[in-house]
């Protein structure tokens, strides 16, 4: 059986006043499980105990009772620490440092190489759309532009537990669709994530199981497609049907079910409608994307899978197979070592910075979101990634 990653046992956190008399019960006898891989989310209304809760798993806070383990070690193991990234609810960042500069201090105190820190931010502003404001100082970010490189931040040490605080708060519908895509690749990588959000439609579409919290106790935990089902209703979708092939298949059903059943069109998620539009007005009058996305982002975003990492958003903004300029790094799963020609490497199991490889031979190096020592390397090898 897999350990898990997050585990909670009867925890509880009682906050007191100075006579350490009784004030407000946050969190009551909570149990809570978190499978590697997966991506949990903790929901509740305001002051049921989702921030306590994210505390208590730092670290900094104590618990009253219950115990609280992760990556099966007390939160407050420094070596525990290390392998843990958090995005707050409010990233306070250094107003005059640059978004470069930023990732850089926070890799210094993770202990990180100069050359890895600096490696792993210009891949991570790449990745979540700071590129082009790498030499900017962060005061002068709006708070979408706040809430990407504090997820870059969170990246920096390649955590194994990512746990974030409304990780969507303050960008746009591009930026979220690109983040939750971010967000599903990084969990297919065996990433951890625990997040907390009130956007509900962005839990729907990233979470595998969610926990509702309410007045400091759980109500219910479960994996999102079961929590959701209707067990009582079916639904049946057919293309091209006639107005008398429709009445048809009512008189059908009725005589099936002794009731006519309700009939409508679908209609499509207001993400993909906000998408679709600012694509065509892009490609129309070739205007700068806003919020920072390259052109190339939003006339070739489409509502591709979770799994899909062929996803614009998994390339940078320069791959020649992907119409990009000039091939320095793609991120696109699946690709044949060749695919790029001879100054690009693609990779299928993490983002590896781009190095160049000779008739078809990747250089070695270690995956930016692999481990360092877990073998998860570029290979000297015409076979592609190890």
């Amino acid at each position: 059986m897999t350990a898990s990653i997050v585990e909670t046992t009867g925890l509880t956190k009682i906050f007191r006043d100075f006579w350490q008399r009784t004030k407000v019960p946050a969190v009551t006898e909570l149990d809570l499980s978190v499978k590697p891989g997966e991506i949990f989310g903790l929901l509740g209304p305001n002051g049921s105990g989702k921030s306590t809760t994210m505390r208590l798993l730092l670290g900094l806070l104590h618990p009253t009772s219950g115990q609280v383990t992760i990556l099966g070690k007390s939160p407050r193991h420094v070596a525990t620490r290390k392998r843990i990234g958090y995005l707050p609810e409010e990233s306070q960042l250094y107003e005059q440092l640059t978004a470069e500069e930023t990732l850089r201090f926070y890799g210094g105190l993770f202990g990180l190489r100069r050359n890895d820190v600096q490696e792993r931010s210009e891949a991570l502003l790449d990745m979540v759309g700071l590129a082009h404001a790498a030499d900017r100082p962060v005061g002068e970010f709006s708070r979408g532009m706040a809430r990407r490189i504090g997820l870059a931040q969170a990246l920096i040490n390649d955590p194994d537990l990512l746990i974030l605080d409304e990780p969507t708060a303050g960008l746009d519908p591009i930026g979220c669709r690109q983040i939750k895509d971010l967000l599903r690749a990084l969990a297919e990588r065996g990433k951890t994530i625990l997040l907390s959000s009130h956007l509900l439609a962005d839990v729907q579409d990233v979470c595998d199981r969610i926990a509702l919290l309410h007045n400091g106790r759980r109500l219910t935990e479960g994996c999102m497609s079961e929590l959701l089902a209707c067990r009582d209703r079916v639904r049946f979708s057919v293309d091209g049907l006639t107005p008398e092939q429709v009445t048809q298949v009512k008189r059908a059903i009725q005589d099936v079910c002794g009731e006519a059943p309700d009939v409508d069109s679908p209609t499509r998620p207001l993400e993909t409608f906000f998408i679709e539009s600012i694509a065509s007005a892009t490609n129309a009058t070739n205007e700068q994307p806003p919020s920072g996305v390259s052109q190339s982002t939003v006339s070739h975003h489409s509502l591709a899978p979770h799994n899909d990492l062929s996803s614009p958003m998994f390339h940078s903004p320069s791959c020649h197979t992907h119409g990009r300029a000039d091939a320095d790094l793609c991120l696109a799963a699946g690709s044949s070592p060749g695919h790029h020609g001879r100054s690009a490497i693609c990779t299928t199991r993490g983002w590896h910075r781009n190095r160049p490889y000779e008739n078809g031979d990747h250089v070695s190096g270690h995956c930016l979101l692999c481990r360092p020592g877990t073998g998860n390397t570029v290979a000297s090898s015409r076979a592609g990634v190890s």
